[in-house]
């Protein structure tokens, strides 16, 4: 039987730390989402259209001065797993900007946040990776922090901005599951595929170019800046962690993203979204610190 070294030891704990800090600073970005979605106060077709065309474009730029190329598994099999990786991270685009209208803010990433849930399931059934059970303990504990928040901020919800709520939360977890699988594969020409995607799907029924000059500007963020870095970032994380604790991570988007719009747009956070949040925030730095702990023992 092999005897890990200590040098091995110390690269996974550096492994496991850079895909933390990989995560948590995507979840960063991530969670000004919902507010730029209502500043760009724009028709929810025209903001998936600019954000996924100049998603694409951007990263599209960076891949010709950096040289990456997209390189495929040789599987079809694979290949067709690839491929469905894309369009879900396309949709998941859609599905956001579409939540984020039909429903509240709080709504929407608390629903979210269940994609933890989904994450563990798939890696399990797919992946036959196990689940620590510190990582099954925190999602627990943290969806119970969820539910706090449901009782603060379900109440102005509608039922079909909920319904692609949960599943975007259903496809972000299939989708860090695949990109699990496949470590070696290029990240941003997936991205950039799926803003491509996005865009081709938004086009037919959006008036991309009735907008106003506030309205482009805050697109702009979202797309050349916000977005792309993010999105890379959350995926370049899972080369690092399994897929439950990426997923994990993004709970802390759910305390967040209620803040910025209460602080920029004066809407205010219910008492149960407060309490709740901090459970979640706790639980993800509990789980943090005992991952990192146990990496390095």
């Amino acid at each position: 039987m092999a005897v890990p070294t200590p040098g091995a030891s110390l690269a996974q704990a550096s492994d496991h730390a850079r895909g933390l800090m990989l995560a948590g600073g995507a979840v960063l970005l991530i969670s000004f989402d919902a507010l730029l979605v209502r500043l760009a106060d724009a028709p929810h077709w025209d903001v998936v259209f600019w954000r996924g065309l100049l998603i694409a474009l951007t990263l599209a730029a960076w891949m010709l001065v950096s040289g990456q190329r997209l390189h495929l598994p040789p599987r079809r099999r694979d290949r067709w797993l690839i491929g469905l990786s894309v369009v879900m991270l396309s949709g998941n685009t859609t599905l956001f900007v579409l939540s984020v209208t039909y429903t509240a803010a709080a709504n929407t990433v608390v629903i979210l946040a269940a994609s933890p849930f989904f994450a563990a399931l798939f890696s399990a059934l797919f992946l036959r990776e196990r689940v620590p059970l510190r990582t099954w303990v925190a999602i627990a504990a943290a969806m119970a922090g969820v539910i706090v928040v449901f009782g603060g901020g379900m109440r102005g919800g509608t039922g079909l901005g909920d319904f692609f709520a949960m599943t975007l939360a259903v496809t972000v977890g299939a989708h860090l599951t695949i990109l699990r699988r496949f470590p070696a594969v290029p990240r941003l020409p997936l991205i950039c595929l799926s803003g491509v995607l996005a865009a081709l799907t938004a086009v037919a029924f959006a008036n991309p170019l009735a907008l106003s000059a506030e309205s482009y500007a805050v697109i702009a963020l979202m797309g050349v800046v916000q977005m792309p870095l993010a999105t890379v970032m959350l995926a370049v994380a899972t080369r690092y962690l399994p897929s439950p604790e990426v997923s994990l991570a993004l709970l802390v988007e759910t305390v967040l993203a209620p803040i910025w719009v209460w602080w920029v747009l004066g809407e205010a956070v219910p008492s149960l979204t407060a309490v709740g949040g901090s459970v979640i925030l706790l639980t993800v730095a509990v789980h943090a610190m005992l991952a990192l702990k146990e990496e390095k023992t």
